[in-house]
């Protein structure tokens, strides 16, 4: 069989698989009418399973064989819970007061530009040899600030590339793979790490109502993360993606993108801009600092012994989204008073107001959300399956670390069809969260792990949210440039990612016996047991 038949049958495959893909992913309705679907299922499945008596036997400390029972909201009294508790349910779901008060600094950062020049000041004053590497870890770090990475960064990789005779889909690859695969990885906090923290602890309550996971939860293992995704991003780029794509041929390009004088390099001013944003960055770290390193330091945890400010459950980690919003609302001012984008306290306002406002989708999502995490838990169906879940993997032996292996892989093709981490999560965390503590695992080990399977999965799935907007960014390189091709192009991405994530994780987590976070322990124990 000829070199081209194989290339057409390969073409074939990815074209069938895509057509899989889109095919389930077509089957789900929107993301807000699913939860508004599945809070609404709960109620008749409580009902049902109510009315048969569906019942387990509590494993818990002190719980002394007592038996938990499927609760019924098909009834006037369930009725009741549900109207009664509309608003409730809503204000007091964790996820969203943490999400819109870190918003609120980013929205300053980014209305500014300071993010947009940090991602081109790494970028294009990278060494010419470490531009594929520059572009692979500014794509990391640019999660910070979520969506600026899919809007800024990947468009300027592929003019970086072009600009260097190289092909510029490769760097939007690059770009791409480091945004969006490597999502759960960075070396700062972002808004995304509270927003899961919050479903994470939410699921937690449900059978430990104490319990709390802080949006540092996973900070340590996304440090160590960023390296290696950077690392197997650069090496899959330049070795398979880079060799595959060949050399460019611009016949079939936009003539718009031909022209390099789009990559913008960083003026003057911009650079007056970041060294006064470095300084507000000082200023933050010293003030922090002066409060938690001193005996007196007001956010210390008094009651720690030997812990200090890194007591888990002290001032310094509740406080965490605070100084997130105050490390952005301070760089963000900085940067843009010496640019001249932040005037006066009015364009902070608006910085702000701009940031919420692209918010209002997720905040209807976080409405539903959280209509859907509470019937699940009033109806004491999360505690049935999770107890229910948890027996059948004692029962076949799956209780070692062996048993992330297949939740990664399960969260992987979940994440194939439901492209949102927080919707994949909101609808998975109170199932598998429940489940793994029930037989040793700490919430912060079981979200590490879902984020590893959510990540890897992103740049291949037409279900994630941007992946449109990159289509349409490589087209205007090559018109010819479909859907399959970019999947093909971005398919050795994702399989590196996975493997080498993978074993990353369980070298760290039980080979290395090493937090995922500050103050995250590894194994979970319940309180009394």
């Amino acid at each position: 069989m000829s070199t081209e038949s194989s290339a057409i049958e390969s073409r074939n495959w990815f074209t069938r698989f895509l057509d899989v893909v889109e095919w389930l992913g077509n089957l789900l309705p929107h993301p807000v009418t699913l939860f508004a679907l599945l809070a609404t299922a709960m109620v008749f499945v409580s009902g049902l399973f109510g009315w048969m008596g569906v019942s387990v036997t509590d494993p818990r400390p002190g719980a002394d064989g007592a038996t938990i029972e499927a609760v019924s909201l098909l009834n006037a009294e369930g009725l009741r819970m549900i109207f009664g508790n509309l608003v409730s349910n809503f204000v007091n779901f964790a996820p969203l007061g943490v999400v819109l008060v870190a918003m609120l600094g980013v929205g300053v950062a980014e209305k500014s530009g300071l993010l947009s020049a940090m991602v081109r000041g790494i970028v294009l004053n990278a060494p010419r040899h470490l531009v594929t590497v520059a572009v692979v870890f500014a794509g990391v770090i640019s999660n910070t600030a979520s969506e600026m990475g899919y809007v800024v960064l990947v468009p300027l990789a592929g003019a970086i590339f072009l600009a260097l005779g190289r092909h510029p889909l490769a760097g939007m690859a690059a770009a791409f793979a480091g945004v969006s695969g490597g999502y759960s990885a960075n070396l700062l906090l972002g808004t995304i790490d509270p927003l899961l923290a919050g479903i994470t602890q939410e699921a937690a309550r449900l059978i430990d109502p104490e319990y709390e996971v802080f949006a540092t939860a996973n900070w340590y293992f996304m440090i160590i993360s960023t390296f290696m995704i950077t690392a197997v991003g650069s090496l899959v780029t330049i070795f398979i993606v880079e060799p595959k794509l060949g050399r460019y041929d611009d016949s079939r390009a936009d003539p718009s993108v031909l022209d390099d004088s789009q990559m913008q390099p960083l003026t003057g001013k911009e650079r007056k801009g970041l060294v006064m944003a470095g300084l507000g960055l000082l200023g933050v770290a010293a003030l922090m600092l002066y409060l938690v390193l001193p005996e007196t330091g007001v956010l210390r945890d008094p009651d720690a012994v030997g812990e200090g400010f890194l007591a888990s459950s002290g001032p310094f980690f509740r406080s965490i989204v605070a100084w997130i919003f105050v490390f952005f609302l301070v760089t963000g001012f900085a940067y843009g008073k010496v640019v001249g984008t932040m005037k006066n306290d009015r364009d902070v306002i608006d910085g702000m107001a701009s940031a919420i406002s692209t918010l209002g989708l997720y905040i209807v999502l976080v409405f539903f959300a959280a209509q859907f995490v509470a019937f699940f838990g009033w109806t004491n169906l999360g505690l049935i399956t999770a107890i229910t879940g948890a027996d059948f993997l004692q029962n076949i032996g799956l209780t070692g670390p062996l048993v992330f292996l297949f939740f990664i892989i399960m969260c992987g093709i979940v994440n194939l069809s439901l492209g949102s981490a927080s919707a994949q999560w909101a609808v998975t965390a109170p199932i598998f969260v429940p489940m793994l503590m029930f037989i040793g695992y700490s919430p912060e080990v079981i979200q590490g792990a879902y984020r590893i399977g959510d990540s890897t999965t992103n740049i291949i799935t037409p279900m994630m949210s941007y992946f449109g907007l990159i289509l349409a960014w490589a087209t205007r390189y090559d018109k010819n440039f479909g859907i399959g091709t970019l999947i093909a192009t971005m398919l050795p991405y994702s399989i590196f990612f996975f493997i080498f994530w993978v074993c990353l994780f369980f070298l760290w987590v039980f080979g290395l016996g090493m937090p995922v976070g500050p103050g995250s322990p590894t194994y979970y124990t319940a309180p009394g047991g």
